[in-house]
């Protein structure tokens, strides 16, 4: 069954429906002129969707009311191309966008466990509306990707009709831009006018849109009429009663699905007691679906609570955070379950979507609670990649498992391109070659291999000249061994990434193997590596001479950064992107 509330137009002239329709499907239709020609929409959703549709004109409202009935997928009869995927917001129970928490592993994991719906951690829409979509072949995903290649949003099938997209924004046309570059890999968007952090109200998004609700009527109604999920808001109560409820009825009549109410002023914070009180006048004044937030700690402590907490506010649906980042098996109707089991299917989602380490280890750290100064927290928080990571809770044999998996199949979709081929560049021989960390051993690099490489051959150690691109901080990177220039044709984010693809490229071109995971053993650094423990005293020995060989490394001297034509120090690489989100 589905709920909606729609405006309709008829001879240019907009009129609010005050009643509810229930149906299968209220029709969405925007723009209708003279009767006849809406007759012959009905006429022709019947018959290209097979389903059974009514039109009635109401001379009361001046308007047409039209619903159909016995149809699962419904498109919009006046954009036939244009599918219309409907997320119910009624009788669920949500995970709510969290700060550096809503990432897809946690995501999973809280649907594993009986989510009915997950959100996804703030994006900001400045930072979304330059990114591309890209499918990832390997990961079996689909990453939005910013111009300095961080995934600023990653998703895949298992969540497709389950995931909202959360964003922050203040400004009603990029709010459409984003929204329409993820919608069809998502079930609904959400905008955040909850956060109370500055970060967010210093730009007009979050709680700031509070004190504007014309700006907030000029979002929704944008996203409402452009896309084709549902659109809902997530909000914090206003300093009196009245002013909340009357800001949901407004919101409402813009068209959302559904909005979330976090029981707390937008100064308070979760040590304050959520105000139930509010949600409950906020769900009885309105028609569509109310999710209860802000209940975490004090009233939901189990999955038996849920149910109390929704009860206690009247709302149509809840939605948890703390709770569910605690501990998000919380979810689990046979209750909760162990944390430290909780934790390593996390680890699993972690490894085989290649969460970044420190996003990674900022989830367990919350899981621990105060057991993060625990052995097992400090080994989580002593570890630096997911490979440690996966150690600490004794995943070794799954994360080399999934290592090897993700390479088959980079191998196999590099076999099936157009292999890259050596072009010359002036006297550079160049290809297109990017650097990627997850393809080496820890501690491995290819500019290990060709310096060892060098050694061997008794030639001179590479030379590396760095350039950095003005308009996006990018670096380029040059490699002289034997006399000849090496270089890959692509820029990298950082000095040191753009090095290591410079020594790919050398290495690639002479035939010498680049120390990547599932290479075979190659007698330089690798194979040291791959021997492992034989007894200490050899492995002593082997461990100084890796350590030696490290040392002379660093000790290459500096490469030139060249900035504009202008000789200066190496920059420093831009730290890695946070996501922002809503309080918790």
């Amino acid at each position: 069954m589905f709920l909606l509330r729609n405006s309709y137009s008829f001879e240019r002239r907009t009129f609010e429906l005050d009643e509810w329709i229930y149906a299968d499907v209220i029709a969405d239709i925007m723009t209708l002129k003279p009767k006849q020609e809406v007759w012959q929409h009905v006429s022709h959703m019947s018959t290209q969707y097979s389903c059974n549709v009514k039109c009635r004109f109401s001379s009361k409202k001046s308007s047409f009311l039209l619903w159909v009935t016995d149809v699962g997928r419904f498109a919009d009869p006046l954009n036939a191309g244009m599918a219309v995927r409907r997320l119910s917001f009624r009788d669920v129970t949500a995970l709510a966008p969290m700060v550096r928490v809503g990432t897809l592993p946690m995501r999973l994991l809280a649907l594993d466990y009986g989510a009915d719906v997950v959100y996804c951690e703030e994006l900001i829409d400045i930072k979304m509306a330059q990114c591309q979509r890209i499918v990832n072949d390997v990961l079996e995903t689909v990453d939005f990707v910013a111009p300095d290649e961080r995934v600023m949003f990653r998703t895949c099938e298992r969540e497709k009709d389950r995931v909202v997209f959360q964003m922050g924004t203040a400004d009603a046309d990029r709010a459409l831009m984003v929204a329409q570059l993820v919608e069809k890999d998502v079930a609904a968007i959400d905008v955040n006018m909850g956060c109370p952090k500055e970060y967010s109200t210093k730009g007009g998004m979050g709680a700031a849109l509070l004190s504007d609700p014309d700006k907030i009527e000029a979002i929704l109604k944008k996203l409402v009429t452009g896309v084709s999920v549902p659109v809902t808001c997530k909000i914090r109560i206003l300093p009196s009663l009245e002013e909340t409820v009357s800001l949901v009825q407004r919101i409402e009549k813009t068209g959302v699905t559904a909005v979330a109410v976090h029981g707390r002023f937008k100064d308070e914070r979760p040590r304050h007691p959520v105000h139930c009180d509010y949600i409950q006048a906020v769900a009885q004044a309105v028609s569509i679906p109310v999710i209860a937030n802000g209940g975490s700690l004090d009233l939901v402590k189990n999955n038996s609570d849920i149910e109390k907490f929704r009860k206690a506010t009247g709302a149509s649906s809840v939605m948890l955070a703390r709770a569910a980042m605690w501990n998000p098996s919380v979810f689990c109707s046979q209750g909760p379950l162990p944390v430290e089991k909780v934790m390593e299917e996390y680890v699993k989602y972690a490894i085989r979507y290649d969460n970044h380490a420190f996003n990674t280890k900022y989830c367990l750290c919350q899981m621990l609670r105060d057991k993060v100064e625990s052995p097992l927290g400090k080994q989580v928080q002593a570890a630096q990649t997911n490979a440690e990571i996966s150690e600490v809770y004794g995943l070794q044999k799954f994360y080399q498992e999934i290592q090897q998996e993700q390479q088959a199949k980079r191998a196999a979709l590099q076999s099936s391109n157009q292999p890259d081929r050596p072009i010359m560049d002036g006297d550079v021989t160049t290809m297109a070659v990017k650097f990627e960390r997850r393809d080496y051993p820890p501690q491995i690099t290819p500019k290990m291999f060709l310096l060892e490489w060098s050694r061997k051959e008794k030639l001179e150690q590479p030379q590396y000249e760095t350039v950095q691109r003005s308009q996006d901080r990018a670096f380029q990177s040059t490699v002289t061994v034997a006399n000849k220039k090496y270089r890959s044709s692509l820029w990298e984010k950082s000095k040191k990434f753009a090095e290591q693809a410079s020594a790919i490229v050398c290495l690639r071109v002479l035939g010498v193997p680049e120390g990547r995971i599932g290479e075979e053993d190659s007698g330089l650094v690798g194979k040291r590596k791959r021997e492992g423990k034989l007894n200490s005293s050899s492995e002593e020995g082997r461990s100084k001479k890796l350590h030696v060989d490290i040392l002379q490394e660093m000790e290459t001297p500096e490469p030139i950064v060249r900035m504009n034509s202008v000789e200066q120090n190496p920059a420093t690489p831009p730290k890695q992107a946070e996501n922002l989100r809503d309080d918790v």
